[in-house]
């Protein structure tokens, strides 16, 4: 259990001006600051005493700051973590299962209540021939009216001829809903290829997914332009391992989840072997460049997540973005060990959990996330000052 808690070191100062006080609306959010990076909290404010501010002038407004208490794991032995929020109001939650044979889906209306829900079977491996082995690292995403799960499969006599599948679903809900398969992605070498992701910029769909090309190299990431949802055009290389951090055990560029702020692009990802080595890395664009081009991308030089021996989590990384309830918060989810010593092959080690956490933001725009298990002292006030124009 993580004990580890930090500390907010400063609110934001808010201060409202108006004229007619029936035209005074609250911020929704509040800038809360750890150091020099800042998140975003919704918040509560108490009731406005318009009479006091008519006869004053000037009143101080406090409001508590939501608080974040999301489960520690959120849920057990679910690696590569999912999470979708939709316009139906509910967060969906699917990542690997433990035997790697099936692919599982639950849902809740609060990120905390994925804990308990209900899971429901979507798919099953086949006995033999495609996707028969490691089916792995799904993900769901709403296209055009229609669910879809991307995710990677092998087969059981060639258990490494990984590639990336597609499954298609017409209905409402996609818990009880029909799922249709959509065969392979059209990648444009065969070789062993998994977690594939899709985002949609500018009118345009893209697949970013990783994939083997060397002997001496598990996976690069590559990024295509979309036809439709189950099919690329021409394949671009993004990002192939070439810092220390990227290379312990294997190298290995995988995972990549995208988040879209401050006109930026970002794909986080997931670099080296899958124990405790296990780390995260970050690709950066401008949002209008031409996102197919290699050079239009920066790689931080060190993880921006890796193992923390003061909270006693391991290997954090194959993450997912999501937001709060309340929508002002952005979160990090991701999946970690809670212990550093696996014996045998790790990824067959079941305990990588799925975890979620706040992120915060630097002064440049991009993500801060801290290390695995951040977390901050609750029971935060906010204050606004409102003051009438004379």
């Amino acid at each position: 259990m993580n004990n580890y808690t930090d500390q907010i070191t400063e609110i934001e100062s808010l201060e409202i001006t108006a004229s007619d006080p029936a035209e005074i609306k609250l911020p929704e959010k509040v800038k809360i600051y750890l150091d020099d990076k800042f998140s975003y909290r919704g918040v509560s404010w108490e009731a406005l005493n318009l009479d006091k501010l008519k006869t004053e002038g000037e009143i101080l407004v406090k409001g508590k700051i939501n608080q974040l208490n999301y489960p520690e794991p959120l849920v057990e032995q679910r690696a590569d973590p999912y999470i979708y929020q939709h316009s139906d109001g509910y967060y969906y939650f699917t990542g690997s299962y433990p035997d790697y044979d099936r692919i599982v889906l639950r849902r809740a209306k609060k990120i905390s209540d994925l804990k308990e829900a209900e899971e429901y079977l979507l798919w099953e491996k086949y006995d033999e021939g495609e996707m028969s082995k490691h089916i792995w690292a799904p993900e769901l995403h709403y296209i055009d009216g229609k669910w879809y799960i991307y995710y990677a499969a092998g087969r059981e006599d060639d258990v490494w001829a990984i590639r990336p599948y597609i499954l298609e679903c017409q209905d409402d809900n996609p818990l009880t809903g029909n799922w249709v398969e959509k065969g392979e992605i059209n990648i444009e070498f065969e070789s062993f290829s998994l977690d594939a992701t899709t985002f949609e910029h500018q009118g345009k769909r893209y697949l970013i997914w990783a994939q083997k090309v060397a002997d001496d190299t598990i996976s690069n990431l590559y990024i295509a332009e979309m036809e439709n949802p189950w099919t690329i055009k021409k394949q671009h290389l993004l990002s192939e391992p070439e810092y220390d951090w990227e290379q312990i055990g294997f190298d290995v560029n995988e995972g990549p989840a995208v988040i879209k702020r401050n006109g930026k692009i970002f794909v986080s990802f997931s670099a080296s072997e899958t124990g405790a080595p296990y780390c995260m890395g970050l690709l950066t664009a401008d949002q209008n460049s031409d996102l197919l081009d290699r050079s239009s991308w920066t790689k931080t030089e060190k993880p921006v997540l890796e193992t923390s021996e003061a909270t006693s989590l391991y290997g954090p990384g194959h993450n997912s973005f999501t937001k709060s309830e309340d929508g002002a918060t952005d979160l990090l989810v991701y999946h970690a060990r809670s212990y550093e010593k696996i014996e045998g092959n790790p990824l067959y080690d079941p305990n990588r959990h799925g975890r979620i956490q706040e992120i915060f933001w630097q002064e440049n725009g991009e993500p801060y996330f801290g290390y695995p298990g951040l977390k901050l002292a609750a029971k935060v006030e906010a204050t606004v000052k409102i003051k009438l124009k004379k």
